[in-house]
């Protein structure tokens, strides 16, 4: 039950407080005091008292979907350790029931964008299922790399790799975070992939899906997005937070990684440009290479000896 509360807590707060410290960082690196890292919280409040307008060529998919993905997020959240440093569900394959929970929120985002009927939205969406096409089974290689590791098929393998992998431990661990990362960087629509702050639509992936969207429904979809990136800074901080850590160390580690990685966000948004779209592939290809080098170095520990 404690473990419970203490992750809805941080589903609660966390999440805006991520994206207040990732724009301030920017507001640091453009020389600006910036906003307050509530403002995010604040805006969220704020859309939450609107109204929403919806147009009459939209159907039950365009209404639905904004609700069917905040709970899609929030269920694939109860699979994932977070400050407890345990997941409130844990089962074996975690990792699948959670990367096709996310797909299923993810499909009705598609589906709803090109429910308006625009062009512009239809375009966002085809990108957005491109991207993650790529992503996913570089996701599924690490992750199931290193759960054949440690023979622990759930979130927990990641505590376990230090234990079983020797002296390529520190190895694994690093190139896991950085495929990690690239793919929060991806899934989260963050520069260098997509840009969240800009209006141009002919480069615009996930912003353009939901310019339909507004009042309550444009805060589900900005708080879903938010947990979502959460999520991915929260598998990043198992693999760095020793398993010996416990109680409140464990909540003070996992909160600072967070911090920790929200700057780093920020710092490449504000020294680095969004890559031409014909550059993206490439850059996701490299949590590819990432991913299958796991798979190498795993699979000479296990049988190379």
């Amino acid at each position: 039950m404690i473990n419970l509360i203490i992750n809805i807590l941080i589903l609660l707060i966390v999440p805006f407080l991520m994206i207040g410290v990732i724009k301030k960082t920017k507001a640091f690196w453009a020389g600006r005091k910036g906003v307050s890292i509530w403002q995010p919280l604040w805006d969220f409040l704020r859309l939450m008292k609107k109204g929403a307008v919806i147009s009459s060529t939209t159907s039950w998919v365009f209404r639905f979907a904004p609700v069917i993905g905040l709970a899609s997020i929030l269920f694939a959240s109860l699979f994932v350790p977070l400050a407890s440093g345990k997941a409130v569900i844990n089962v074996p394959f975690a990792f699948v029931i959670f990367s096709y929970v996310l797909g299923f929120g993810k499909f009705f985002s598609l589906i709803s964008a090109l429910d308006t009927g625009s062009s512009f939205e239809g375009m966002g969406a085809s990108r957005e299922a491109c991207f993650s096409t790529i992503v996913e089974p570089a996701f599924f290689i690490a992750l199931a790399s290193i759960a054949a590791l440690s023979q622990n098929y759930s979130f927990d393998s990641f505590k376990l790799i230090m234990q079983n992998a020797g002296a390529y431990g520190v190895l694994i661990i690093i190139l896991a975070v950085v495929t990690l990362f690239i793919m929060l960087l991806i899934e989260g629509c963050r520069v260098p992939v997509d840009d969240p702050t800009t209006h141009l639509e002919l480069t615009m992936i996930h912003e353009v899906m939901i310019l339909d969207n507004s009042g309550a429904d444009l805060g589900l979809i900005t708080w879903g997005a938010a947990i979502k990136m959460l999520l991915f800074e929260a598998l990043i901080a198992n693999l760095i937070i020793p398993s010996s850590l416990g109680g409140w160390e464990a909540i003070a580690a996992f909160l600072a990684v967070i911090f920790v990685l929200s700057v780093i966000i920020g710092t490449v948004e504000s020294s680095m440009a969004r890559f031409r779209m014909t550059h993206v592939f490439e850059f996701i290809f490299v949590m590819s290479l990432t991913a299958l080098i796991i798979l190498a170095l795993v699979t000479y520990r296990v049988y190379g000896g």
